[in-house]
């Protein structure tokens, strides 16, 4: 109301306004931002069973190899590649030096490759895409495009993904 019948000056409604809001964020942020899961074993019962018979070998189940902890750089880096590739459609090569650029994403070398290592991309649809994006933007020639595909200066796709790109261009 104090927006409406003015009893407040100017500075107040601003103020407000922007407590308001940065209040609004806060909020939406904490109600938007995933819980970490609590990840907590059962501690082991030691429990004493008396054996039926002699003849009965105690046999312990085969405890599962526990799977190593990934890094949460490693995980950081293989989400943002998902994002590039998802978004920008970059060639493996292309989201390696992205990843690890001094003016990009900083990654270590590391997290850059299992990044890389473990990303499910299509990386033939993605020259395909940029291939499609040539074309139709900067109306280049097949061969231009193909040239722009493979370049250690653009996009940087294989040999094999660019030849695929050209093939399936819509004619």
């Amino acid at each position: 109301m104090m927006w409406v019948n003015k009893q407040f000056g100017k500075t107040a409604r601003i103020v407000l306004t922007i407590v308001l809001a940065i209040y609004s964020i806060i909020w939406l942020t904490t109600l938007f931002t995933p819980k970490p899961t609590q990840t907590t074993q059962p501690e082991p019962t030691t429990q004493s069973q008396a054996q039926p018979s002699a003849n009965v070998s105690a046999t312990a189940a085969p405890t599962p190899e526990p799977t190593p902890a990934v890094p949460t750089e490693y995980k950081s880096a293989l989400k943002k590649a998902k994002s590039y590739s998802d978004t920008m459609y970059m060639s493996k090569q292309g989201l390696y030096d992205q990843l690890t650029s001094e003016y990009g994403e900083k990654f270590s070398v590391e997290a850059a490759q299992y990044a890389v290592d473990n990303l499910n991309a299509d990386y033939n649809y993605n020259a395909l895409q940029k291939a499609k994006s040539y074309q139709e933007t900067m109306a280049m020639s097949p061969e231009a495009i193909r040239d722009q595909l493979t370049s250690e200066y653009g996009e940087k796709f294989t040999q094999e993904e660019a030849d695929y790109a050209i093939a399936n261009l819509p004619q």
